[in-house]
């Protein structure tokens, strides 16, 4: 029996699709592991931090980037002034808040 050129070349393409769909699979499913694990909770997260730091007003306690924990004195669209101390304020950017802190949690640092 003789097969011709062309239809041993077709039989080839159509094995070879298949091979290759099956070489993909796995890096799609590490892809897909990847987003469910690591990236869409890392999304889940940064959403709420900024919702949080974009609910920030006068009178909140909170953690700047630096570690300085104060009050909120003064509250503005890009910076907010916090009360270190009495009569000690200063003016940091709103988005290097880390945290709110619940006054009713909060424990004082000399207890």
């Amino acid at each position: 029996m003789l097969i011709t050129p062309a239809f041993a070349q077709t039989a080839g393409e159509q094995s070879s699709g298949a091979s290759m769909l099956v070489q993909m699979a796995p890096l799609v499913l590490i892809f897909v592991v990847f987003y469910f694990l690591l990236i869409r909770p890392q999304q889940k997260r940064m959403k709420e931090h900024k919702a949080k730091i974009d609910a920030v007003k006068k009178g909140d306690q909170v953690v700047t980037g630096g570690g300085l924990v104060g009050k909120v004195a003064r509250v503005d669209e890009h910076y907010v002034d916090v009360e270190l101390a009495p009569g000690m304020k200063v003016k940091a950017v709103k988005s290097t808040l880390t945290d709110v802190v619940d006054p009713a949690t909060a424990k004082p640092a000399n207890d």
